[in-house]
Order: structure tokens, then C-alpha cells, then sequence
């Protein structure tokens, strides 16, 4: 499994974004090879979203966004929104990590 991430800045209406980001998630749902996304909001004054979507594969993800519908659909996004996109991989944790927040300076 592998977990897309794109960091989302709007300089647009933040609506006309949304229903955009909306019709994207739509036609990415039905490709092979997806398996869910979460969609986050940065809380405070910016007008900034970090979408996450796990796909099956680095495969299946790359079908999916080199499509002519799929590049058709995200121009309607960029016009709004600057992305920072990325693909990601989990590691396995280390032995002996401590998974308190505080351990890791997360607080």
C-alpha cells in the first residue's frame, strides 16, 4: 500500500475548490487500485488542505493520474489551489521506538 499526499494552498474561492476537489475524489474512487482517502483542513486563517488517499500500489496511482479524464478534471483545481503532491511508502516501526508523543517532541 502506498499513501498519497498533497498539500493543498488555495489562492481561490474556497467552495468553487471544494466542489472541484469533490468531482476529483469522484472519478479517483473508481479507479483500480484505490482504497480510501481522508481529506484534512489546516485549522487557523489559511485556506490550506492536505488530502491523503491510500492506493493499492505506486501502479495503480500513476494509471489513475496520467489519464486524459483525470488531467481534465485537476485543471479546474489548479487554477485555485497550488499542490505539493506526494507519494509515500509506511515503514515498519523500529524496535524499541517509544510511541509517546511527547518521546518524539510531538507535543
Amino acid at each position: 500500500m502506498v499513501t498519497f499526499v498533497n498539500k493543498l494552498t488555495v489562492h481561490g474561492d474556497v467552495e468553487e475548490f471544494l466542489a472541484a476537489k469533490d468531482r476529483v475524489t469522484a472519478y479517483m474512487s473508481a479507479q483500480p487500485g484505490y482504497l480510501g482517502h481522508q481529506t484534512l483542513r489546516l485549522v487557523g486563517s489559511e485556506p490550506v488542505f492536505l488530502e491523503l488517499a491510500q492506493w493499492q500500489d505506486a501502479a495503480a496511482h500513476r494509471a489513475a493520474v496520467t489519464s486524459p479524464a483525470f488531467r481534465e478534471l485537476v485543471g479546474g483545481l489548479r487554477r485555485l489551489a497550488t499542490p505539493d503532491p506526494g507519494l509515500y511508502e509506511t515503514l515498519p516501526e523500529r524496535s524499541g521506538a517509544r510511541a509517546e508523543p511527547a518521546a518524539a517532541g510531538l507535543r
